[in-house]
């Protein structure tokens, strides 16, 4: 691969909390275009390294790249502004209506075309902008929210996105349509994606790589066929195993 051909890149990265070690000389890379999901039980480290690339959480060493920046050198506001960030509830402002919430990068961004690309990123997700866009976020069920949220993610057109448990709050039903609306974005935009989740099924149906994470550090990284014919440690298989993808 061509230097700086990635698009994310954690270089022995450390992160305490107190006396817990959140990630312990964890690296890993993202190629552009590519999307890989960071699976693992509550308290593995998954959530805290996706945040050290928005900056959410800095750490204590190692190195945090995106694209050919170490985000260390990046004034954290820009850097949150160029990147699709969505966590599990949404994070909706629940007094603007749902245009405004989904504008809210390309505004801060000062793009003339803001509310235009609000709008198309509404029709992106399957929601028609003239029907929900004078809507309140309270008014919306929860997939709805979560395609808002989705859309305002994708409405200045980053190259990165973040995801964190995205569907987690989702009943089953809606999870899996939101889950089917979303590939078919994804890949038509060809973005980069970062895919936080304990799911493993969702991580397989999503993402081309998965890297499995276990007490701050990583136990396997590679493609899910890979994990399930090679695993390479017994924490890996039983995992495997407890989700039924064995």
């Amino acid at each position: 691969m061509r230097e700086g051909a990635w698009a994310l890149e954690a270089r022995d990265v450390v992160k305490s909390f107190g006396t817990v070690r959140a990630l312990d000389s964890v690296s890993l890379r993202v190629a552009e275009g590519e999307s890989l999901a960071l699976v693992g039980e509550s308290g593995s480290g998954k959530t805290t390294l996706l945040r050290t690339f928005n900056r959410m959480v800095d750490v204590d060493a190692g190195e945090v790249r995106v694209g050919d920046a170490s985000v260390a050198d990046l004034e954290p506001v820009a850097l949150r502004r160029s990147l699709g960030y969505v966590q599990q509830e949404g994070g909706l402002l629940p007094h603007w209506p749902v245009l405004r919430n989904v504008a809210l990068v390309p505004r801060l961004q000062a793009r003339e075309d803001a509310d235009l690309r609000a709008r198309q990123a509404l029709e992106l997700v399957g929601l028609d902008a003239d029907e929900f866009g004078g809507r309140w976020p309270g008014e919306l069920s929860g997939g709805q929210r979560q395609r808002v949220a989705l859309a305002r993610a994708l409405a200045d057109r980053p190259s990165v996105v973040l995801l964190d448990e995205p569907f987690g709050a989702l009943d089953a039903i809606t999870r899996e349509e939101i889950q089917e609306a979303f590939v078919g974005v994804v890949r038509r935009l060809g973005v980069t994606l970062l895919l936080v989740t304990h799911d493993l099924r969702e991580a397989f149906l999503l993402c081309r790589r998965v890297a499995v994470m276990r007490a701050g550090c990583i136990e396997q990284v590679g493609a899910p066929e890979e994990l399930r014919t090679s695993p390479e440690t017994r924490y890996v298989a039983d995992l495997l195993r407890k989700a039924g993808v064995a």
